[in-house]
């Protein structure tokens, strides 16, 4: 697990939407603090609870200078959709190959819902040169994190 103090490590994937667009986390650093919102699914309530708190707060968010940035193993096209159907503005990344899931070492399974390897509810607040100045993961993937608490890690990351 990835924890405060440590070098996050850096990963690939594609931004959501359809144009298959890469991201590449790299290219995020150095610009102010990066919040990784990892995420187990789009459209699940507390999945959708977690990104709309953090849309509401986007504007504390950028006030920090931070980037937000979701990661999720949904498609890009899931994802799309999902940004479209709660007015999220701030990026959605897929991981659908799971290399960031596992970088971060947050892969879980909800069989009972017929999910696997998906991202346990997780953030991370990097600063500018890519060191976890914060750190929260879930115990159960239903927690959500306290949304003022990671506006002051970026705050303090800045």
């Amino acid at each position: 697990m990835v924890s405060t103090g440590e070098t996050a490590p850096t990963f690939s994937a594609t931004y959501r939407g359809s144009d298959h667009e890469t991201f590449d986390l790299e290219e995020h650093l150095g610009d102010g603090p990066v919040v990784l919102a990892f995420f187990p699914g789009a459209f699940t309530p507390p999945c959708s609870n977690e990104m709309v708190a953090i849309q509401d707060r986007i504007g504390e968010f950028e006030d920090a200078g931070a980037t937000v940035l979701g990661v999720s193993a949904d498609s890009a096209f899931s994802l799309e959709a999902f940004a479209e159907e709660y007015g999220l503005e701030f990026d959605l990344v897929s991981d659908m190959d799971g290399a960031a899931i596992d970088a971060y070492d947050l892969a879980i399974d909800i069989p009972e819902l017929g999910l696997h390897d998906i991202a346990n509810r997780a953030v991370f607040v990097l600063d500018e040169e890519g060191t976890v100045s914060h750190e929260w993961v879930a115990e159960d993937p239903t927690d959500e994190p306290d949304y003022e608490e990671l506006v002051a890690a970026a705050e303090e990351a800045a």
